[in-house]
């Protein structure tokens, strides 16, 4: 240790004694009796603390300021909000629009839908079109019967003839007429079973009686269904062939109560399929069902699309997105709403990191808006992001001011 450091020490401990023997040389100043802590003096260098006022007064000496500031503002140092990643974007007014999305199922349109039926017994004799998935045009044959009853309307049609020739011209008006009768009660029967006006005309040429007849397409499409074999026997009614034009389709969807509202027929639609997204189909609303599944709490909703290519085969199930212009309307980002039980909480920003909670309306939600109804304006500033850091600091805040006559608490 130098010299220089030991007359230093010797000093400061020189200076502290001579302190101490000063406040032990100083008189002890007791209260005067009956006073109260208002009538104590303060004594030099010593903090008494806080003293107690009148009820009725405030504790600092001075009034308090009057607060221009909103209820509820919420005040955070700028930096801080830098930090935590606020970002805010102005109320305005913008195009929105509602997609709507579902999948829905490949069926055939039924106006374009023919099942082959026939109206008496008989025996298929050749079957032309034998499998499902055969494309068949409008008057092709698909298959030749024979069938007694057919040979012998035949004969009976061809013997009406016959005597139509030699009795049409008698001089007795009732024979001429009974012949000419007979004759449209054969030509009826072939109509009423389905016999075109070609097989007539050719067995009035002709005059032989045929042992088969065939049976025509009555549509140009696909065969869906077969129900027959050669030399199967059938009886009247029987569905032989179901036969379906798909090149226009029906997509049959289901569309939630809430959105079918904004459904409106002939609307347009984008159909796609998850394995083949590259490829986009344009529908249109054809009918909105009048019912609605009381479980699921849906509708049938009806999209009609052309598919000359025959790609959307029936049972198919199809990605359908429906998109609804709904004009300009007053919004925000869905970011910047709060969902708080029933309400809707924004928090506006109003610049010096001062930020006011706002119980807001909102009308329609799209992809990434709400609609604003009522509780903001054009050009307000929203917060965007960090909501949720936000009203946690200022519901601690309220805590801490809740709990600011406690001992000890401080904002």
């Amino acid at each position: 240790m130098t010299r220089r450091t030991l007359v230093s020490i010797v000093l400061l401990l020189a200076i502290s004694l001579a302190g101490v023997l000063w406040l032990m040389s100083q008189p002890t100043v007791l209260p005067p009796a009956g006073s109260t802590p208002d009538s104590m003096p303060d004594m030099p260098g010593m903090d008494m603390g806080e003293k107690p006022r009148p009820e009725g007064k405030t504790t600092d000496s001075k009034p308090a300021p009057a607060s221009d500031e909103m209820p509820g503002l919420v005040t955070i140092p700028p930096e801080r909000l830098q930090t935590i990643g606020v970002k805010y974007e102005p109320v305005a007014r913008r195009p929105l629009e509602k997609v709507i999305r579902t999948v829905g199922r490949v069926a055939a349109d039924e106006r374009r839908l023919a099942k082959v039926t026939i109206k008496f017994h008989g025996w298929i004799e050749q079957l032309f079109v034998s499998a499902i998935g055969d494309h068949v045009r409008k008057g092709q044959v698909l298959f030749t019967i024979y069938s007694p009853d057919l040979v012998a309307t035949q004969e009976e049609y061809l013997l009406a003839l016959q005597g139509q020739k030699q009795l049409g011209a008698s001089e007795f008006p009732e024979v001429a007429r009974g012949s000419k009768d007979l004759l449209e009660a054969a030509r009826r029967r072939f109509q009423l079973w389905d016999i075109n006006d070609e097989h007539i005309r050719e067995l009035e040429q002709t005059g032989k009686v045929l042992r088969t007849l065939p049976i025509h397409s009555p549509i140009t499409g696909t065969v869906l269904r077969k129900e027959t074999l050669a030399g199967a026997h059938v009886e009247p009614g029987a569905e032989l062939y179901t036969i379906a034009d798909l090149s226009h389709i029906w997509i049959l969807a289901d569309i939630y109560e809430y959105e079918l509202a904004f459904v409106k027929k002939d609307q347009k639609a984008a159909v796609t399929l998850s394995y083949e997204p590259g490829t986009v189909w344009t529908g249109r609303v054809g009918f909105v069902y009048p019912t609605l599944d009381p479980k699921t709490r849906t509708a049938k909703v009806r999209f009609e699309v052309d598919n000359s290519d025959e790609k959307l085969k029936p049972d198919m199930y199809a990605n359908v997105e429906l998109t609804v212009n709904l004009g300009t309307r007053l919004s925000i980002p869905q970011e910047a709403v709060i969902e708080s039980g029933q309400k809707q909480l924004v928090f506006i920003h109003h610049g010096g990191g001062r930020l006011e909670p706002r119980v807001i309306k909102t009308g329609v939600k799209t992809g990434s808006h709400y609609e604003v109804v009522a509780g903001l304006q054009e050009g307000d500033h929203v917060v965007t992001s960090a909501n949720f850091l936000i009203d946690s600091e200022s519901r601690l805040k309220a805590v801490v001011e809740s709990m600011g006559g406690m001992s000890g608490m401080k904002n």
